[in-house]
C-alpha cells in the first residue's frame, strides 16, 4: 500500500482527552496540528472512565494541577461549546471507625500544610446531611465542595469537535507503527501516510512506554483493565461522588437514578490485542463494598460492566513534561486518575512548547525520573 507524505507544526500521538487537548490549545495558538489515533478519540481510558473531577484525596504533586484544573471545568463550555454533563455536587471519603477518620484528619493537615484548605473533615452529622442514605455505622468523612464530575466520552467528543473546527486533522485508525528522525523534523510513520514536524507529543495512554521508546526516553508503563459497573434506575439517595477510606469504591448517582461503581478493581488488559476482560470476582468485592456504605444498593440491579485499558506508572503520577529529544513532549500514565487534569494538561504541553513560564510545579512528573531504573 502506498503511503501519503503530509507535515504539520506538531504531531500528537493519541487521540484520547490529553491529546485532543493538547491539539486544541496549539490550534488556538495557531500551530498546524496532526493527531493520529489507532482506534477512534475516546476509545479506551478517555472515554470510559468514570468521570470523576476531583482534588479529594489527590497524590500531593498533584494538588496544585487539580486546583487549577476545576477552574477550567468551572467554564468548560467557553472552551469547548459544551458543557460535558459537568456537575458540581462535592465529593465525600466517607470513614467507618476512629482509625479512619483518624488518618484522614491527617491526610487534611498534610494538604493544609502545602497551602491548600479545600480537602474538610466532617463529622456523623454533617455527613449524614450529605449522605442520607449512608449506613449507620459511618462516622464521618473527609469533604471536598466544588468537586464533582462530568461525562468522559461527551467531554473528549467535545474537545475532537472543537478542535476540528479550529483546523486540527484527526486521522482516526491510524496506528503508528515507527518514528525515526528525520533531519530535524520527527518522521510518524503509519500504514497509509507518513507526517513530518518539529514538534511530537507523545499522549499514547498504556501505549505512552513504547512511544516514549521510539523517542529516545524510558518509562515503565503497565497497562491496567480497571472496571466499573452500572445499575438500573434507582430512587434517588446521593448527590455528591462517594469514597472510602477503608474501602475500595468510587461511588456516585446520575441524574437518571443509575448508579456507577468503580475503584480500580481490574480485570485483565491485552493492549496488544485491544482486549481486556472482566474479573466477577473483583466486580463482587466492588458490590460488597458499595452495600457496606450504603445498604439500598442491596436491592440493585447491575446492568453492564466493563473495563478500559488504563497507562499506570510505577508511582501511580503521570509524565507530563519535555522528553530528552529535542521537540519531544509527553503526557501519559495517568494512572487512573487523569480524566480532571485533561484540559490543564492539555494547556501545560502547549505553554511549554511556546517556550512560556510554566506557573505550575511539574517537576515531579519529569519522564527522566525514571531513568535510574532503566536496564542496562
Amino acid at each position: 500500500m502506498s503511503t501519503s507524505k503530509q507535515t504539520a507544526d506538531a504531531i500528537i500521538v493519541g487521540g484520547g482527552l490529553h491529546g485532543c487537548a493538547t491539539a486544541l490549545y496549539l490550534a488556538m495558538r495557531g500551530v498546524n496540528c496532526a493527531v493520529l489515533e489507532k482506534d477512534y478519540v475516546g476509545r479506551h481510558a478517555s472515554g470510559v472512565n468514570a468521570g470523576g473531577v476531583r482534588r479529594l484525596g489527590r497524590a500531593l504533586p498533584e494538588v496544585p494541577l487539580a486546583d487549577t484544573a476545576l477552574s477550567i471545568w468551572r467554564n468548560i463550555e467557553d472552551l469547548i461549546d459544551d458543557d460535558c454533563g459537568f456537575k458540581s455536587l462535592g465529593q465525600v471519603k466517607v470513614a467507618e471507625n476512629n482509625a479512619e477518620l483518624s488518618a484522614l484528619k491527617n491526610r487534611a493537615k498534610t494538604v493544609q500544610d502545602i497551602g491548600f484548605l479545600h480537602e474538610e473533615i466532617i463529622d456523623q452529622k454533617q455527613l449524614r446531611e450529605l449522605l442520607p442514605a449512608v449506613a449507620s455505622h459511618c462516622i464521618g468523612g473527609l469533604y471536598v465542595n466544588g468537586d464533582g464530575h462530568a461525562n468522559p466520552y461527551r467531554t473528549v467528543t467535545a474537545f475532537k469537535r472543537k478542535a476540528i473546527s479550529m483546523g486540527v486533522r484527526i486521522f482516526e485508525k491510524t496506528p503508528v507503527t515507527e518514528i525515526v528522525r528525520h533531519g530535524k523534523n520527527w518522521q510518524v510513520k503509519s500504514p497509509s501516510k507518513k507526517i513530518e514536524a518539529p514538534i511530537i507529543v507523545n499522549c499514547a495512554g498504556a501505549w505512552g512506554g513504547s512511544i516514549a521508546a521510539q523517542l529516545g526516553d524510558y518509562a515503565p508503563v503497565e497497562a491496567q483493565a480497571l472496571m466499573l459497573m452500572i445499575t438500573a434506575r434507582m430512587p434517588h439517595f446521593v448527590k455528591p461522588v462517594v469514597g472510602s477510606q477503608g474501602r475500595t469504591l468510587s461511588f456516585k448517582q446520575f441524574d437518571n437514578g443509575t448508579v456507577m461503581m468503580g475503584g480500580a478493581y481490574q480485570g485483565s488488559a491485552e493492549p496488544e490485542q485491544n482486549n481486556t476482560h472482566l474479573s466477577f470476582n473483583g466486580l463482587a468485592k466492588n458490590a460488597r463494598a458499595a452495600t457496606a456504605i450504603f445498604p439500598i444498593m442491596r436491592q440493585a440491579t447491575i446492568v453492564r460492566s466493563w473495563a478500559g485499558i488504563e497507562g499506570v506508572m510505577p508511582d501511580n503520577i503521570p509524565v507530563i513534561g519535555a522528553g530528552s529529544a529535542d521537540g519531544v513532549y509527553h503526557a501519559f500514565g495517568f494512572s487512573a486518575h487523569g480524566f480532571a487534569l485533561g484540559p490543564l494538561v492539555g494547556k501545560i504541553i502547549t505553554d511549554l512548547i511556546d517556550g512560556g513560564d510554566i506557573e505550575l510545579p511539574i517537576d515531579a512528573f519529569r519522564i527522566r525520573r525514571f531513568s535510574q531504573n532503566k536496564d542496562i
